[in-house]
Parts: structure tokens; C-alpha cells; sequence
């Protein structure tokens, strides 16, 4: 593999921020996109968890109405995000068959099943929308945006719980130095946050309880973290080959420099404690890069707030960076955003994507006592990077066992 494959456009619906300014802004600015949920539904069920990073802007907002009345949540958020980047790539003329969607989800249409579950036990059979399964399936996002942009290379879904959208973008990358398209969006979206996942989420322990103070309930690597907090929404990334870039005259934000996937086959819902997995997906993403370990100089961290998955996630950096992670400036995002399951990896992946780009890793709100089994360099502020070249990782893993990560290194034409 030996194509430079590069991003031209991004685009993001997040709780920080409609768009991916307003949410890499936000993120910079040190703030919470998480607050309690103000829905009829919380107290009828008595939920033990009333918060959520919800999106800022809600697809109704943006979308017209006839277009969202025909897509569940999750779909609303994709388009979105896709129509972002694109715009942002300068909408590229390309010809169908060149053009690629390459997304992915965690649960998919889960308001879509679950309403037409209410109406058919209040209802009947009758009343059930006839879109309801071409709305609540998985693929139903990329389908939209591939019919929306008339992209006929290919339109592939990823289902791969926390680790989705990183590995949509690995595969993105796979596909571009295949051949198999000249362009790609791709990227992730969820929207479910939902009673039924509040409520499973919870009875596994695996939530922060925090209602009395939301914006500070994701708190990774403090030593009084309690679970992770619930997100929603997108994030696009335009991906394409550096020559066709080029081109075109587009402007390049950075460059995807490898991807790495694998699984742990260890346990359904934890992680491998000894980080087996996630090393070996650190290490593909950086051989495709053609670096070393000791050439990164940011980690974007799964880092998810759990007491477990913290510690274990810094395992895995030891087994890969030495004493050297403990220098490596870390940024857990999440603390802001919540946890957006498999639109996670994406949106995570584009702050990296800028964080190269202008030389900052971002802040991780919320630190107030750093564990001190986990003495990694995490900063409450926005920490410089240097002028020099630079290769971050974005690390997400997921229930299942599934790790995925990408490398991606800053673009100096």
C-alpha cells in the first residue's frame, strides 16, 4: 500500500456543537456538551441515570421535515454530518461509480424498532409505518447518504459496537489504496439514547450516576470515576488520495497514514486486561504508516471513564510506548462529549485529524485527581504540540472484543 490517502472535508452534529467548528471550538474552550434529559420518559420509568451528552443542535433543527420523517435518528445525524464534509471538500465532482460511503453505527434504528414496537402494542399491526425496517436497520444511514450523493462505488456498514466509525475510516483507507473508489465519506453516527439503553447500560453498572452534575460526570482518569455518559450524533470525514487531492486543488487537513483492526476474543463485554488486542492494533496502524512507536507524538485515548477500561487502555500503551506513554500528550475526549458508541471513533478521529493540523491536543475536562496508577500526560488545557511533523493515534474498542485504531499524520504539502 503505498497511496497517500488524505482528508479534504469534515463535518460533525455532536453535543458540543452543530457543526465541526462549533464543536472543535467548544472542545478547546473546555466544555461539557453533557446535561440532564429533559424528556416525560425519564420519570415515567424512573431512570436510574436522567443524563446524556445529547446533540446541541437536533437533526429537526437542520433537516427538511420530509426528509426526516422518512430516517430514524441515527440516519438524520449521518446526513448531516456527510453533507458537511462534502460541502467542506468543495462537493468534488467525481463520477458515481468512483464515489464511496464507508459508514458505521453501534446499535443502529433502535427509535425507529422500539416506536414501532409501542404503536403495534397500542395500535395494532395496521398503524405500524411501512418504513419501519428500511429506517431501523444498520446500513440505513449509509444508504442514505450514498443516495444522496449518487455514490454507487460501494455504500459498507460496520457494526462493530465502540470500535465502529475507527473502523469504518480503516476500511476507507484499505479501499482507496485498493482502487476500489477515488473518494470516500466516511465516518459513524448513533442516536440511542433511549429508556432501554439508559436502563441496560445501568443494570450492567457500566454509567456514570452523577445526575446531580452532569457536565462533570465523564471524568477519565480520575481516581473517583464511575462509568461512562451516553452520547449521540456524527461525525464525516471526505477521504481521497493525496494525487487526486491535488488534482483538484483541495485543500488537505491531514493525512490517514494506516489503520489497524483486531479482536480480542476474550470476553463479551470487558476488554483484555493485558491489552493483547489493542497493541496489535496500535502496532498495524502504525506499520501501515510506516512508523514507530517512537514517532507519535499525540494519543487520542478510548478512555472511556470506566474504572476498568482506563487502566486497561493504559496497559496497552505501556506494552507498546514503554515508559514513553507517560510523555505522550493524551487527550480523552469523551469527558466532553460523552460516549457516542459507534459514532465515538469518528468524531474522535476528526479532532485528531485537526489536532495535528493545528498543533494542540485537546483538553480532558473534568480531571481533578489523576489516578495514579494511569500517569499519563493529560492536561484541563488545550497542550501544544510543537511546529514539527506530527503522527497521532486514535484508539477506540468496543463490547465484543473489537479494536480499532488509525494513525494519522499532519499534511505539509
Amino acid at each position: 500500500m503505498s497511496k497517500k490517502i488524505v482528508v479534504t472535508g469534515i463535518g460533525a452534529s455532536s453535543p458540543l456543537g452543530g457543526t465541526a467548528s462549533e464543536s472543535w471550538d467548544a472542545l478547546l474552550a473546555g466544555e461539557s456538551g453533557v446535561r440532564t434529559i429533559e424528556a416525560d420518559w425519564v420519570e415515567q420509568y424512573e431512570l436510574p441515570v436522567t443524563f446524556a451528552g445529547q446533540a446541541r443542535v437536533q437533526p429537526s433543527e437542520v433537516l427538511e421535515r420530509p426528509v426526516a420523517k422518512r430516517l430514524d435518528p441515527s440516519s438524520q445525524f449521518a446526513l448531516i454530518a456527510a453533507k458537511e464534509a462534502f460541502a467542506d471538500a468543495g462537493a468534488p465532482a467525481i463520477p458515481a461509480e468512483r464515489l464511496g460511503v464507508d459508514w458505521a453505527t453501534g446499535i443502529g434504528g433502535i427509535w425507529s424498532l422500539l416506536d414501532a414496537w409501542d404503536t403495534l402494542r397500542e395500535k395494532g399491526p395496521r398503524r405500524v409505518m411501512p418504513l419501519t425496517v428500511p429506517m431501523l436497520m444498520p446500513n440505513a444511514p449509509a444508504a442514505a447518504i450514498s443516495m444522496h450523493f449518487e455514490a454507487r462505488a460501494f455504500a459498507r456498514t460496520v457494526a462493530s459496537a465502540c470500535a465502529s466509525s475507527t473502523e469504518s475510516i480503516a476500511n476507507a483507507f484499505e479501499h482507496l489504496q485498493l482502487g476500489l473508489a477515488d473518494v470516500v465519506i466516511a465516518g459513524g453516527s448513533e442516536a440511542a439514547i433511549h429508556p432501554i439503553t439508559l436502563a441496560s447500560f445501568s443494570s450492567m453498572q457500566a454509567l456514570s450516576r452523577r445526575n446531580d452534575s452532569p457536565e462533570t460526570a465523564s471524568r477519565p482518569y480520575n481516581t473517583d470515576r464511575d462509568g461512562f455518559v451516553m452520547g449521540e450524533g456524527a461525525a464525516a470525514l471526505v477521504l481521497e488520495t493525496e494525487e487526486h487531492a491535488l488534482a483538484r486543488g483541495a485543500k488537505i487537513y491531514a493525512e490517514i497514514a494506516g489503520g489497524g483492526v483486531t479482536a480480542d476474543s476474550y470476553h463479551i463485554t470487558a476488554n483484555d486486561p493485558e491489552g493483547h488486542g489493542a497493541i496489535r492494533a496500535m502496532k498495524l496502524a502504525l506499520s501501515q504508516a510506516g512508523a514507530h512507536p517512537e514517532d507519535v507524538t499525540h494519543i487520542n485515548a478510548h478512555a472511556t471513564s470506566t474504572p476498568v477500561g482506563d487502566i486497561n487502555e493504559y496497559t496497552a500503551l505501556l506494552g507498546i510506548f514503554g515508559d514513553r506513554a507517560r510523555e505522550i500528550p493524551v487527550s480523552a475526549t469523551k469527558a466532553a462529549t460523552g460516549h457516542l458508541l459507534g459514532g465515538t471513533g469518528a468524531l474522535e478521529a476528526m479532532f485528531t485529524v485537526l489536532a495535528v493540523q493545528h498543533r494542540v491536543a485537546p483538553p480532558t475536562i473534568n480531571l481533578v485527581e489523576q489516578d495514579p496508577e494511569i500517569p499519563l500526560t493529560v492536561s484541563g488545557d488545550p497542550q501544544p504540540l510543537g511546529d514539527g511533523p506530527q503522527l497521532a493515534i486514535s484508539n477506540s474498542f468496543g463490547f465484543g472484543g473489537h479494536n480499532a485504531v488509525v494513525a494519522i499524520r499532519s499534511y505539509d504539502a
